[in-house]
């Protein structure tokens, strides 16, 4: 029977958030590029919370956009309301959160893909992989080796070569990058009331998991789960608390200032649980799918469904929840923090006894839903798989939760499968270069027993690793990959440029303990000097800011004028558009100076043991006195440092010892 038989460069499974980064991150980067979705309506679903950002979530999207990715684009495209988290806090912990338009936030992103030169974007659901030994697959790919360079990853037995959909057509590739989501095998469950679909009654893909078994794969089943949607019109908001946008509006994007994507909000609303709430609950647990053992996957620690907080928290009396608009032109609002797969007329039940929402109509049931996933400690920092060479996988299909996550690992996983097409080096960013780096290396390096969220708690650098900073840390990587173009680079050194010269010419002007100083410092509520102090000693002074010393920086606008007569007009415009976040920055970088610098002397450390490389084929069973839980687990996760070795778990200080003495012979 004749089938359709095309080849593309790069396969993409799945185009949630993961898929559409990686697809976009392949193209951009030259190579033809086919995404797969099981539905149209799936491209960029927001199937749970219409948010993006967050705490530590905001710094993946920064950085995602500092790379040159398209989350942070398409949301200031599509907010509805904008937020600063945490902004009591230190500088390392501020967090950018927006409420998204949910169905404007899919339709612009799909418009990015079909206006996408090398990408297609084809509905259809894959269900088979095309693996071939070694031998085999190198014959198959030759003709397109000699031209690009493409290297075979070492120690794979396996190579895919292209995938097979339900139909039977096949699409010959030379990568494929897995971002299934939760999709595979899945299941909606509320009381006794089983859907075998994915998301919002999506199709569910139930074919693909086998065919990765067969290919050596290992599969586990994780569960996440959805609050209701309540009827805006059957809402009495007199019984809540508005929760307002920000005035100020922070841009994702680096490229877009607040003018450029300013306009009206909407606002949340906050209420609260109570006893009566939480007796329906304990009540009806008996038939909750999560404790009558129907649900057999694990679920998140850190989003637990509402009759997990009631069983687990018997101490509380009241629990947040917020009431979110899913979008401009639709009633329907996400109850966050009540997801739960309780029957449907618990829902109801439960729902009605909180202030506001007496008389309140569901639109959608939550849920719970059960999908199959994969254990990511068989994947390289690549985010490639170690037993099949040119197959990579992100996104929650490697165990994480949370778009932002997905979108971040399907960035990286788009940029090695070009990468490996290109024969260059993986780009595998470090713990200390940015949030992404914790997030992959803790999934590949950790072995997760449970879907996982990133915090800020995780990353141990975090005040280098700030949301503001995220494109001066990693636009330059960007721009070397072939993501960022050339004219933003260039407007974004000039911005790098301005920040470096403001800090090094106020550590250069010194002020005496003038009458007019004096005057200044009084009127300010800051210590008089009793001798001179640099500008850059006087920003450090916590009452005390860059704007605040201008009347005592009388060079700066001539200074101002001469840097900028050193850029071209793009750039010039560049800088003024976003002299706030240079200002920002030069506050930052002054203030927080010795901070900064005592971290930096912590990164030095790690980044010796991140650069004592263990080489791939070494065999652990001859390192003496590991032991044996460490010789088992670094067969499993095979690290490629001496710094991943250490960060596995079951692997003591001692056994990193062994292994750096056995090194040494």
């Amino acid at each position: 029977m004749a089938v359709v038989e095309e080849k593309y460069d790069i396969v993409v499974v799945g185009a949630g958030h993961a898929g559409c980064e990686a697809a976009l991150a392949a193209a951009r980067m030259g190579f033809e590029t086919i995404l797969f979705t099981v539905s149209m309506d799936s491209v960029a679903l927001m199937p749970c919370n219409p948010n993006i950002g967050g705490s530590s979530k905001g710094h993946l999207v920064r950085e995602i956009d500092a790379l040159g990715g398209e989350m942070g684009k398409n949301i200031d495209k599509t907010y509805i309301q904008s937020k600063m988290l945490n902004v009591s806090k230190g500088p390392a912990v501020h967090s950018l959160r927006a409420q998204a338009d949910k169905v404007e936030y899919t339709k612009q992103m799909r418009l990015t893909l079909q206006n996408e030169e090398k990408l297609t974007l084809r509905q259809q659901e894959v269900s088979e992989l095309i693996v071939e030994p070694i031998e085999s697959a190198a014959e198959t790919t030759a003709d397109n080796a000699a031209t690009d360079g493409e290297s075979t990853s070492a120690g794979s037995k396996n190579r895919v070569v292209g995938v097979k959909t339900v139909s039977g057509a096949i699409y010959h590739a030379r990568a494929v990058i897995l971002c299934t989501g939760v999709y595979l095998k899945a299941r909606c469950i509320y009381g006794d009331t089983i859907q075998y679909t994915g998301p919002n009654g999506l199709m569910a893909a139930n074919h693909l998991s086998d065919s990765m078994a067969e290919s050596g794969i290992g599969i586990r089943r994780f569960k996440t789960g959805t609050p209701p949607r309540i009827d805006k019109k059957s809402v009495d908001f007199s019984k809540m608390s508005e929760q307002k946008g920000d005035e100020r509006i922070v841009p994702f994007s680096f490229m877009n200032c607040e003018e450029d994507i300013r306009r009206e909000q909407i606002s949340c609303w906050l209420t609260y649980t109570n006893e009566e709430t939480h007796e329906i609950i304990r009540e009806n647990i008996d038939r909750s799918p999560l404790y009558s053992g129907v649900i057999k996957g694990t679920g998140p620690r850190y989003c637990p469904s509402i009759e997990d907080k009631i069983m687990k928290f018997p101490d509380k009396d009241r629990h947040q929840l917020f009431l979110e608009p899913e979008g401009e032109f639709t009633n329907e609002m996400y109850l966050d923090g009540m997801p739960s797969s309780m029957p449907e007329d618990v829902q109801y039940r439960m729902v009605h006894t909180v202030p506001g929402l007496e008389n309140a109509k569901i639109v959608r049931n939550a849920y719970a839903i059960e999908y199959d996933c994969i254990n990511a400690v068989t994947l390289k920092p690549s985010l490639e798989f170690k037993v099949v060479s040119g197959l990579f996988s992100a996104g929650q299909i490697n165990g994480s939760s949370g778009y932002e996550e997905a979108a971040a690992q399907g960035l990286m996983a788009g940029i090695n499968a070009a990468r490996l097409l290109q024969g260059k080096e993986p780009v595998v960013l470090k713990r200390s270069d940015g949030y992404i780096g914790v997030l992959i290396d803790d999934l590949v390096t950790k072995e997760t027993k449970e879907p996982y969220r990133m915090m800020t708690s995780r990353a141990e650098y975090r005040l280098l690793l700030r949301q503001d900073n995220a494109d001066l840390r990693l636009t330059d990587i960007g721009h070397d990959i072939g993501l960022i173009d050339d004219e933003r680079y260039s407007c974004f050194a000039a911005k790098r440029r301005y920040i470096e010269s403001e800090v090094a010419r106020l550590d250069t002007i010194t002020v005496g303990a003038s009458k007019k100083v004096a005057e200044f410092l009084e009127a300010h509520g800051s210590t008089a000097l009793k001798t001179g102090n640099t500008l850059a000693e006087l920003v450090r002074r916590p009452e005390l800011s860059y704007n605040c010393i201008l009347e005592l920086d009388t060079d700066r606008e001539t200074a101002a004028a001469e840097l900028l007569s050193s850029m071209t007009e793009i750039e010039q415009e560049y800088c003024r558009r976003h002299m706030r976040e240079i200002t920002e920055q030069i506050d930052i970088s002054i203030k927080y100076e010795g901070y900064i610098r005592r971290q930096e002397d912590q990164v030095s450390h790690f980044l010796k043991m991140e650069g004592h490389k263990i080489p791939a084929d070494i065999d652990y069973d001859q390192v003496r006195n590991l032991r044996v839980e460490a010789r088992q687990k670094l067969k499993d996760v095979r690290p490629e440092t001496i710094g991943q070795a250490s960060r596995i778990s079951g692997v003591s200080p001692a056994d990193v010892s062994m292994l750096m003495l056995y090194l040494k012979k």
